[in-house]
């Protein structure tokens, strides 16, 4: 027999000592448990061995008769040391506002020497943070729930104390992560949020219950996966806000010049022909705004969607799953942002129109394209980090990004300065002025945001102290 030695020192009535088979009193029992305990508060996992001869045939035996009468031989101790990135990792799961918790099947005092080693817990949580197998099943359901938040370790539990756990966990409306690699994991393995089975131990059940499959058993792999779907979800937001603050612009611009240009013609020139008006209220052509999204819309937006995360991204609490993508950050963007930019493109294109000649109109367009094309681009770059100035992220480390900006630009040079392109998209080659304007608007906008994200995060530093001294 083997197993646990507070078990199998039970079932033995002798024990071998000194090769002599001698009579296993209970105050030398209880000397083994003290040595058992002494080496697992050393973090050693500890194996008790007996053996039992038979005396009859084995086939008249019984479970009864089997587990009694033993004769105890010893104790073996080895350890299974945590990989040195654990600690790491658990530190940064505790930054990030990830609970960690351990379960295990090892006694409650290897249990605890491993959960100080990691900093899970410290001297003082000892008896409040870590609950035995056997303390879990005097426990009701509603208890478990009432404690569940509070206990860091399990130890000496089994398979099915999993399942418990997890639905008691879920019980709070958390999301949960559960690892396992036996059949008997299972169970928890589906019933968690997120099954975690192990690629090299676990058994094939385990991984067909699981949602992922760790292939190195790496709990630092968890982390980064973590970190991975935080940087993914990042960056859809920031795409998302990028197109959406250059979309919704552009629709603001065209409804209000075709609202605004009639009205503003006939206060300023009623004798204007009523064709001209028309034709100027439709402030770019539909080729231009085709040219506009594909330039500006999609190579910076598919350089934003591999960006790197901001350096704060382990540091922030998770958010809820039923938190919607557009944040109060993503409103700000979307509602500021391009109030400011519908603005500036509209005085531009109106200072154009004094009023409604054929080359006036030739004009506005090539300023007000040249000007939504330069304000978009340097946004791109703003839209790096939606809390931190791009120059704390790193103003060049999206190399793919900058390769976006660059040929986009050229491209827009193109249509621009090439004569036979010109008439195509129905512009001219732009005066100097043209630069002037757009230079300006993508300078006011690019700033103003960047300002913008300084005030706040300094606003956000100053908060906490402020609420301190109150």
């Amino acid at each position: 027999m083997k197993g646990a030695p507070e078990v199998v020192i039970e079932r033995c009535n002798k024990i071998l000592l000194n090769g002599k088979i001698q009579s296993f009193a209970q105050e030398h029992k209880v000397k083994y448990f003290h040595h058992t305990e002494f080496l697992a508060k050393q973090a050693l996992r500890n194996l008790a061995f007996a053996y039992k001869e038979l005396s009859c045939d084995v086939e008249e035996f019984t479970e009864e008769m089997e587990e009694e009468g033993f004769v105890f031989v010893g104790i073996m101790s080895m350890i299974d040391p945590p990989r040195p990135e654990v600690k790491d990792a658990i530190a940064v799961c505790k930054n990030a506002g990830i609970r960690v918790v351990m379960i295990t099947g090892d006694h409650k005092l290897t249990a605890t020497a491993v959960g100080k080693e990691l900093n899970l817990i410290d001297e003082s949580q000892e008896a409040d943070f870590v609950v035995t197998g056997r303390e879990l099943e005097l426990m009701s359901d509603e208890e478990l729930a009432d404690v569940v938040e509070e206990i860091v370790i399990y130890a000496r539990v089994s398979p099915e104390h999993k399942v418990r756990i997890v639905r008691a966990w879920k019980e709070k409306n958390q999301v949960v992560a559960m690892t396992g690699d036996g059949v008997n994991d299972a169970p928890a393995l589906k019933i968690s949020d997120v099954g975690i089975a192990m690629g090299i131990s676990g058994t094939e059940v385990s991984k067909e219950a699981a949602d992922m499959v760790l292939s190195d058993d790496n709990f630092a792999s968890i982390v980064r996966a973590v970190k991975e779907g935080r940087e993914i979800f990042d960056n859809i937001k920031k795409c998302l806000t990028y197109l959406l603050q250059c979309n919704i612009m552009e629709v603001l611009v065209m409804f209000i010049a075709v609202v605004s240009v009639p009205f503003l013609a006939s206060i300023f020139s009623p004798s204007s022909d009523i064709g001209a008006v028309n034709n100027a209220a439709i402030a770019l052509t539909t080729v231009q705004i085709l040219w506009m999204n594909l330039v500006t819309d999609g190579l910076p937006a598919i350089a934003l969607s591999i960006d790197h995360g901001d350096h704060d991204l382990m540091e922030r609490k998770p958010c809820k799953p039923t938190e919607s993508i557009f944040t109060r950050d993503v409103k700000v963007y979307l509602t500021a942002v391009t109030t400011l930019m519908t603005v500036l493109l509209l005085l531009a294109y109106f200072s154009n129109l004094p009023w409604m000649s054929e080359l006036h109109l030739l004009q506005a367009r090539t300023q007000l394209l040249t000007a939504m094309i330069v304000i978009q681009l340097p946004l791109s770059l703003s839209m790096r980090s939606l809390r931190y100035p791009v120059f704390k992220v790193g103003l060049f480390k999206n190399k793919h990004l900058w390769g976006a900006i660059i040929a986009a630009f050229v491209l827009q040079l193109v249509i621009l300065y090439v004569p036979g392109i010109q008439p195509f998209f129905g512009i001219q080659t732009p005066r100097l002025i043209d630069w002037v304007v757009a230079i300006s608007c993508g300078a006011i906008v690019f700033g103003s945001i960047e300002i913008g994200k300084c005030v706040v995060a300094a606003f956000k530093k100053k908060t906490p102290k402020t609420l301190r001294k109150s």
